[in-house]
């Protein structure tokens, strides 16, 4: 794991140039820790990641050696997505990635589908408690959304 030794940079993305390459991160993450999404489901949110999600929020990249391993997407105070590329995964960069935008985009919000428990240890792990739960994604769909708040430091 030669690639895990790198040094990992994060920085704001540059633009719909780089779009592409945060859909492959996405698509590898969402193949290696997602089961449940229909396929018709998985190519319609793949079709509007560019077009219309990863415009919507303030986009933060992790990338090695000059190429992307992860990224988060942030919109006001709510984490609206962070996917870490499978061959990245276990190396801290969804760590530094969420410790980045908790830090320098003051997120205190994070809704995890119910079934990707791996999102939703994780992001316990970090500090964030259970807050609630909707039946719904926010597309209407029935993959059941629970929705977790960074708890205050005391």
């Amino acid at each position: 794991m030669h690639q895990g030794k790198a040094q990992l940079t994060l920085r704001p993305c540059r633009g719909p140039e780089e779009y592409s390459a945060l859909v492959d991160v996405w698509r590898s993450a969402v193949r290696a820790a997602h089961d449940f999404p229909e396929q018709s489901d998985f190519a319609r949110i793949e079709s509007r990641l560019a077009s219309d999600y990863f415009p919507a929020v303030t986009l933060i990249v992790a990338e090695r050696q000059g190429a992307p391993v992860g990224f988060a997407g942030v919109h006001g105070r709510g984490l609206e997505m962070l996917f870490v590329a499978n061959a990245a995964r276990g190396q801290g960069v969804g760590s530094a990635l969420l410790a980045e935008v908790i830090a320098k985009l003051a997120v205190s919000a994070v809704d995890v589908n119910e079934q990707n428990p791996g999102a939703r240890g994780f992001c316990l792990s970090q500090g964030f408690v259970e807050a609630g739960r909707s039946e719904l994604d926010g597309d209407g769909r029935p993959y059941p959304i629970i929705h977790l708040r960074l708890q205050a430091s005391a």
